[in-house]
């Protein structure tokens, strides 16, 4: 056996790493409405995150479908590859969109958006969209930041705050945790639920310490959960000092993907005293669908110029 061949077989024979940090991707889209064939205007958002990418499609200022997966190794593919998978899931091409607008930290690099629009200001309309007018506070709970921002009740951004680009206290810092724990990410939440007593936020949330911190106290004899439940409440408390910075107003809303982990957002609503409110859409397309919303108004405003 030449060594060529016996690097192939060992490489089938080698069990494959399970990567209990990947979250579901997700494309949806709502078989409810009318056949988007039948739509005056179609606009599209492409949200470009560190780590998800999503593309959303309104038909007539409706949400109708979208796409959401992982960023792949550069923007202007993961912007192709997210809105690809809807428009593969409906039968539909890049021409029979009328407006895209890039919006995420990739935006500027979106090849076929006609605009591009930051994320704090689509996170905000998309907000209104999905929670109702009454939503004043937003937190943005992404994959290497996280914002807090304030609206009107038109979505417009009022003011807003953001933590450091760092993985503390974001999706991606949970992904290690997941990781470090062997625990598939979507059980973490339910699972830091389930210890004997609350154990107290670990010290730090920087991703490496908290990762030797997290050993650490495996070591002590904390169980996962009790570690994972440490985690939880930690980031909890990070990103409600960033709240308490620039106040949080009655109808509080959460998006990104951590708004998905019970045993953060609950954490955070425990010490705020204040409940998010709760959507049926999911909180990880809100930067998409706002920036689809966008492109929505400006082309309609092109219909109207003509």
């Amino acid at each position: 056996m030449n060594a060529e061949v016996a690097a192939a077989t060992a490489a089938e024979a080698a069990p494959e790493k399970k990567e209990f940090w990947r979250w579901q991707e997700n494309v949806w889209f709502d078989e409810t409405k009318k056949d988007w064939r039948d739509a005056k205007i179609i606009t599209c958002g492409i949200d470009v995150g560190s780590v998800s990418s999503q593309a959303v499609l309104v038909c007539d200022g409706e949400l109708y479908g979208y796409n959401s997966m992982r960023t792949g190794n550069n923007s202007p593919d993961s912007a192709r590859n997210a809105l690809q998978g809807i428009m593969d899931k409906i039968g539909m091409k890049l021409e029979d969109i009328h407006y895209v607008v890039g919006t995420g930290y990739g935006r500027v690099n979106v090849p076929f958006a006609h605009k591009a629009i930051t994320e704090i200001a689509c996170h905000a309309r998309g907000a209104n969209y999905m929670g109702g007018n009454k939503v004043r506070t937003i937190l943005d709970m992404g994959g290497q930041d996280c914002k807090a921002i304030h609206c009107d009740e038109k979505g417009k951004v009022t003011n807003f705050l953001m933590n450091d680009k760092c993985a503390a206290g974001t999706g991606r810092g949970m992904e290690v945790i997941s990781d470090l724990m062997q625990i598939p990410i979507a059980e973490l939440g339910p699972r830091s639920f389930d210890v004997d007593v609350e154990p107290e936020a670990v010290s730090s949330i920087c991703v490496v310490f908290a990762k030797s911190e997290a050993l650490g106290l495996l070591k002590a004899g904390y169980t996962k959960n009790k570690v994972i439940a440490a985690y939880c409440q930690a980031m909890a408390e990070r990103v409600v000092s960033l709240l308490e910075r620039i106040g949080v107003e009655e109808g509080f809303f959460i998006t990104g993907g951590i708004a998905k982990n019970p045993g953060v957002v609950k954490r955070i609503e425990r010490i705020l005293g204040i409940k998010a409110v709760d959507t049926k859409i999911d909180s990880q397309i809100a930067g998409a669908l706002g920036a689809a919303l966008f492109g929505y108004t400006l082309m309609q405003k092109q219909v109207k110029a003509a």
